[in-house]
């Protein structure tokens, strides 16, 4: 049976010395090892199939070395799901791993669960949702190093960092793209009120005719909801027996859902996709914008580097780096990326 590779032996092969491989394999290399020899640690430990001792590690640091996650229906949810892989990403390249409990959106459960993660001992915990929220904190997050992702402390005075998406931005860079098409009559289906993440979006839509200098119309933004259908009726509401002067030209919408409900409403009405009507989505949902006919333009959610941002936080805080004043505030503001595909293009001339 081969011997499993050591610290020392992935010292040699990187031509550094031991401590250097135990600070950069237990995530304190910045600030101590070079870049170049990090690099060339880490290259040779993936090739001597190396990896610290955990237990050791534990002992050595009194630390765990787990991380609790909670979440209200991410692990249960498709879309999601991809701030927890983000998370966990980050988690294993510094020596950590993750411990997951769903509450299926029963806020109930929130204390018990969070109970349960610290009766195993974690080093820090994480509260994860499904949609930007404001959440009642559970007080056994103040026990231990803890923080937000996706969601944000809803008490006055907020004691937990949280990380969430730039939704003002992420609106206004959408809207802009339409504007930078020529459009000036874009009709926006908002989602709901009670969403936080809505009147953020509306916000940004505002912001970008604006700078423009070109006037919104009240009577396009619709707070139509999320789902398909919702989509399919705003639309037949703006365009069915409207002529053609006095329609929109570009639909923007609050998620890739409702933009498959505005498609499905242009064909039925025989309008072509962009020619006639650009449609623009939100949230860059796999297997929906990128299979669409035509594909989806649309604004990426950044879940995973949400949860990327919120890990290396909460681990930064647990390590006591000194690194980066993230760990101090309280906030993260993660960026929304426009992906452009083929369903906006010029707005038709009238």
């Amino acid at each position: 049976m081969n011997r499993k590779a050591t610290a020392l032996d992935v010292a040699k092969r990187a031509g550094v010395s031991r401590s250097a491989v135990s600070l950069v394999l237990n995530g304190r290399g910045d600030g101590n090892v070079a870049k170049e020899s990090q690099d060339r640690i880490r290259q040779a430990a993936e090739e001597l199939n190396y990896s610290p001792n955990a237990i050791a590690l534990s002992l050595r640091n009194q630390r765990s070395r787990v991380i609790g996650i909670l979440s209200d229906e991410v692990v249960v949810s498709p879309f999601d799901g991809n701030i927890i892989g983000g998370a966990d990403d980050v988690a294993r390249s510094r020596g950590f791993v993750t411990v997951v409990m769903d509450t299926e959106r029963d806020a109930a459960r929130d204390a018990s669960a969070i109970e349960t993660l610290l009766d195993r001992q974690v080093d820090g915990l994480m509260y994860v949702t499904v949609g930007l929220k404001p959440i009642e904190v559970p007080h056994g997050m103040l026990r231990v190093p803890s923080v937000l992702a996706n969601c944000y402390d809803n008490h006055p005075q907020p004691q937990l960092h949280h990380v969430i998406p730039d939704e003002v931005t992420g609106g206004r860079e959408a809207t802009e793209h339409l504007l930078e098409f020529g459009h000036r009559d874009i009709a926006l289906l908002a989602g709901l009120e009670d969403s936080p993440a809505a009147p953020l979006r509306v916000q940004g839509y505002r912001d970008a005719h604006a700078a423009a200098d070109a006037p919104v119309r009240e009577d396009r933004i619709f707070m139509a909801g999320w789902d398909i259908d919702a989509g399919y009726r705003g639309t037949m509401k703006l365009l069915d027996g409207v002529s053609p002067a006095d329609r929109p030209t570009a639909i923007m919408c609050a998620n890739d859902r409702l933009a498959v409900g505005v498609a499905l409403a242009a064909a039925h009405l025989g309008l072509s996709v962009p020619a006639d009507l650009s449609i623009m989505g939100y949230d860059d949902e796999a297997r929906i914008a990128d299979t669409m006919v035509p594909s989806l333009t649309t604004m990426a959610l950044p879940l995973r580097e949400i949860g990327r941002a919120a890990m290396t936080t909460l681990l930064d805080m647990i390590e006591d780096t000194e690194s980066t004043a993230a760990a101090r505030a309280l906030e993260t503001m993660v960026p929304c990326r426009l992906v452009v595909r083929d369903s906006t293009g010029p707005a038709p001339s009238r």
